[in-house]
Parts: C-alpha cells; structure tokens; sequence
C-alpha cells in the first residue's frame, strides 16, 4: 500500500527537497518586477514575469535594508536568492537576498531616482541658491581630516586669502556612518553660526567612494542651510546630488577654494590700479584748478576792480537817462490825453452854456426845474447865471401851448 502525507507532511518534504538542491540555494532569476508592495512590516513582496510564466518572490526586511535604487513595476531586473516551499501555502517562492537592475547599476538607479524625486520638490532651483559672500571671513570645511583633500583646500585658502579663518568639522566621507555625519555637520555650523561659508565634499573615487554625497539626508541638509553651501566632490567629471542642490559646485576641493575666496593678489592689483586712478584723478582736478585760477588771476576784474565798477556806474547812467526818457515820454502823452478830455468836458459843461447867456433854475430845495409845469406862482426859485445868481419870486406861470 502507498504511503499516505498529511499536507502539512508533504509540504515539508517538498520543501527538504529543494533546499537539498544546491543550485536552488543561491540562484540568480531574470525577469521584469510587477505587482511590487512593502509592508508595514518592512519586508517586500512581489512577482517576477516574464512572457509565459511569473514567479512570487519575498525580500525581509533584514535584506531589503541594503538595497540603493527603489524598485518598480516593470523593471527590468535579476533576483538573487533561495528557492523554497512555504509550507503554509504549499507554493515554492524565491527568497531574494538582492535585486540587480538589468543594463544600469543599481548605485546609478538610485541616483536617478533621488534627482528625479529632489527635483520634483524643487530642491535644484536656481531662486533658492544664496549667493556666495564676496570676502568671507570664517569659511567652514566638512570633509574627512584625513583625506588630501582638506590639506589642499586649507592650502589654497591660506595662500589666496590669508584673512579667512579656516575651521574643520571633521566627519567620516564614506560607508554608512557618512551621510548622518555630514548632515549633523552642516546643521551644526548653521546652529551655532560658525561660518561665513561652508565647503563640504571630498576627493575622487568610484561612485560607491562618493554615494554619501548622493544621500538624501545630506541633500535636505544642504538645502535647509542658511548659510551658503559650495560642494567639491570628487574630480571634474563627478556629479552627486550634493552639487545639484548646493548654492555653488565646484568641480574638485581645490576648485572650492578657489570659488570660495578672492586672490589677495589680485585684490592688491586692483586696491593699486585704484589708487593709480584716484592719484592721476586728483593731478588732472588740480590742474584744471590750477588752470582756472591762473585764468582768474590774469583777468582785468581782479587787476583792476574799480574797472568792474566804472563800466556799472556808465551802465547805470545809460539806464537812468533811457527811464527818464521813457518816463518824459509817457507823461507827454498823458498830458495830451489830459488836455483833450479837459477840451471834451469844458464843452459839455452846462456853466460853458451860461456865458451864452442862459440861466439854471433851482426851487427852494436845490432842484432844477425843467418844466413850466413844475412851478406855480408865488414860488421862489433860484436863477443860477454865468458870473452869480438871484433869487426870483414867481408872480405867473405861462405853459406853452405847443
């Protein structure tokens, strides 16, 4: 007779089987990711495809901890891990250990991720970044106190401008102590204002050497800076999201330094050219002074002042007899005005009329009569004649009839 399993049994059996196979015990599958979820818990579930046949597959926590790039559905990747049975639901999965994207490193997914996700939040625009100070006087280093780096950098300082005071925070530039350590650093010289400047980076290396500077914690520390930030990682061609995000790139430390102060030199150059300028300004002003005053000097006002005042006193002279001309001939004609509005008026005098031998007739009030019809006999009137006048007595009053 057969032997007859408990499912349970079977299961298990199934599951001994594979875990003795040891092509199974570390196996690399290839295929696209999809239905890809992480749970609460921290560990990720999801199926690996490809055209005809799909695999579940599990990554703990514990491994998927060490991934660098966020995985995605349609991804393109190679699953390293064991092949076993979950008894409790009898079905065989792979247990990843790492994930492999296809063509592209997963260092170099990583980074096109975090760019692409940075720069959504607007962490690279240009209106953010400060602008540099012209003349730092405290200008803090973030790097590692034992690299080349920091002993070029505090070199070309001191040789380019003297004046600087140079302080080194002193953090660790790789492995996973790195990024919180630069981050701290960077927040700390913010805290405590101790710079003016803050240069942060590191030599060359692979992008391995350099993947603190593309940790998203030392990006959001550099952009929440108030005090501007220069980053200097690695050689020319190295780019990290540090030098996205930082007020300034430098394309090595010792280009930072550089970036980051004035050439005394040159500033001595220029303070000379200056004073070049000012001292050959002055000479040319005084000259032209000098120029103006030997022209003042020479001119007959100052040699003669009474000249000034002769030539007033005719001009004043000149002035006098054009007004009192002006003055004679405006009386002249006033006066002739005068003349023939005293002929018009002398015309129209009624006293001229009396000399004709006419006379004015006043009643006893003061008012003239001008009618017969206005007196009445018995009344006294007054007769106002060219050289006198006589008082009158009306005996009748004659109207005419016409």
């Amino acid at each position: 007779m057969d032997q007859t399993l408990s499912v349970t049994a079977l299961n298990l059996y199934i599951r001994d089987l594979l875990d003795s196979q040891r092509t199974l015990a570390n196996v690399g599958v290839r295929g696209e990711l999809s239905n890809y979820k992480i749970y609460p818990s921290g560990h990720h579930y999801f199926t690996l495809k490809d055209s005809e046949s799909s695999l579940r597959c599990v990554m703990f926590k514990s491994s998927a901890s060490r991934l660098r790039f966020r995985p995605e559905n349609g991804m393109g990747v190679t699953v390293w891990g064991r092949v076993t049975v979950y008894p409790r639901d009898g079905a065989y999965q792979l247990y990843a250990s790492q994930i492999m994207p296809e063509g592209t490193g997963d260092l170099q997914i990583a980074f096109e991720q975090l760019k692409a996700k940075l720069e959504g939040e607007g962490l690279f625009d240009p209106e953010h970044k400060k602008p540099l100070p012209r003349f730092p006087g405290r200008i803090a280093i973030i790097t590692s106190s034992a690299g080349a780096a920091v002993h070029d950098m505090i070199r070309i300082l001191g040789k380019r401008w003297p004046l600087a005071k140079v302080r080194l925070l002193p953090v660790r530039v790789q492995g996973v102590e790195a990024p919180p350590e630069i981050a701290g650093a960077i927040r700390y010289a913010n805290e405590f204002d101790v710079a003016d400047l803050i240069i942060t980076g590191r030599g060359g290396g692979s992008i391995e050497d350099l993947w603190a500077f593309n940790d998203e914690r030392v990006a959001r520390a550099i952009y929440a800076s108030r005090l501007p930030v220069i980053s200097a990682v690695g050689h020319e061609p190295d780019v990290t999201i540090s030098d996205y995000v930082a007020d300034r790139r430098a394309s090595t430390p010792s280009n930072a330094a550089e970036i980051a102060v004035p050439d005394c030199r040159e500033i001595e150059e220029l303070l000379s050219a200056y004073e070049l300028r000012a001292s050959q300004g002055m000479r040319k002003q005084l000259n032209n002074l000098r120029e103006r005053l030997d022209s003042c000097a020479s001119r007959r006002v100052l040699l003669d002042p009474m000249t000034l005042v002769d030539n007033r006193r005719m001009e004043l002279d000149r002035s006098r007899e054009r007004l009192a001309a002006a003055e004679e001939k405006i009386l002249a004609g006033k006066r002739q005005r005068f003349v023939a509005a005293t002929a018009k008026l002398d015309a129209m005098s009624p006293l001229k009329v009396l000399t004709r031998g006419y006379a004015i007739t006043h009643d006893e009030k003061g008012n003239s009569i001008r009618s017969a019809g206005q007196l009445h006999s018995g009344d006294k009137i007054t007769l106002r004649l060219s050289d006198g006048s006589a008082d009158c007595l009306v005996e009748d009053v004659r109207r005419s009839t016409t």
